[in-house]
């Protein structure tokens, strides 16, 4: 049995006029991605003014009123799991949770059981109606940190909408390869990659991305930063820290290939290498709450390995 659940949004973006109904879809609702949405389209799950349109290349004039019906799985699909969540933060409409590193967020392909979705449905029974389990944006498998879950419809569709309009502040703390002179901002559109297809890339058609960073604190080989992110595409960080030649430490994706001659210089080098995942942690969470409106911060420190890893470079 498949949840009915609708979600709705009036396209008034002028960037949006006269582009294909598939792709304004995706600007609309960034927790899917735009091949889904247009497979809603083409499966009839699509309405343009309550009007069922199943043609992805439509093209949209503004004022329109959207709404999308996604596939939801029953309950005996995604089944509920006891899995310890971290709770930083709760009460009737939001949860705050600090994520370890290799929880996955939601099922998916090579995970359909053992993720913090799974987790949610168990803990929360209610929750199981919200598109996602409540689940407002993601962290890749092995990055750690902060993330918030709303517990209604009313706080989904609200912390939603400040995501999309860049209001809620996500700040991380990375360890990335090569001494920084200063921070900066990395300003460059990233799309799928062309042959690696669990990858992202820079690319000048890709979507708009832009990431701030700053020094935390220099090393010989290293730098620990700041990162502020004002989009949120898949995996932004790590693509924009390789596209400026300072790849995140332990990153199996991004990387980079050059080991350096440290490796020779540095005793420790060997276990910086194997660093098993990127070095990457959600360190901070701010935005308006959606029933007092007061703003509301969150701030965690580095998990034991990241601290670790200092120690050592």
């Amino acid at each position: 049995m498949l949840k009915k659940i609708e979600l709705t949004a009036v396209v008034s973006c002028c960037s949006l006029l006269g582009k294909r109904l598939d792709l304004v879809l995706s600007e609309l609702f960034k927790e899917y991605s735009r091949s889904y949405l247009k497979r809603l389209i083409i499966m009839n799950r699509v309405l343009v003014n309550k009007t069922v349109v199943n043609q992805p290349d439509k093209k949209i004039l503004g004022g329109e009123i959207l709404t999308i019906r996604p596939f939801y799985e029953d309950i005996l699909f995604n089944k509920p799991e006891n899995i310890f969540l971290n709770i930083v933060y709760e009460d009737n409409d939001i949860l705050v949770i600090n994520k370890p590193s290799g929880l996955v967020v939601h099922p998916g392909s090579g995970n359909k059981q053992g993720t913090i979705l799974n987790g949610l449905l168990y803990h929360y029974k209610n929750i199981q109606d919200l598109p996602r389990a409540g689940i407002v944006h993601r962290l890749d498998k092995f990055t750690s940190g902060l993330m918030v879950i709303a517990k209604t419809i009313f706080s989904y569709n609200y912390l939603l909408g400040l995501l999309k309009k860049r209001k809620i502040i996500r700040e991380y703390e990375g360890i990335v390869k090569g001494r920084m002179i200063s921070g900066g901002t990395v300003n460059e559109p990233i799309m799928r990659h062309r042959y690696k297809k669990t990858c992202m890339m820079v690319h000048h058609s890709g979507k708009k991305s832009v990431t701030h960073y700053k020094i935390i604190n220099r090393f010989k080989f290293y730098t620990h930063i700041g990162i502020r992110l004002e989009t949120g595409r898949t995996h932004q960080i790590r693509v924009h820290m390789l596209y400026i030649k300072y790849p995140l430490v332990g990153d199996p994706c991004y990387g980079g290939s050059n080991i350096q001659l440290d490796y020779i210089k540095n005793k420790n080098m060997n276990t910086i290498y194997k660093f098993p995942r990127q070095a990457l942690h959600a360190s901070r969470l701010s935005f308006y709450h959606p029933i007092t409106k007061n703003l509301m911060s969150w701030t965690i420190p580095l998990p034991q390995d990241m601290q670790e890893l200092i120690l050592k470079i």
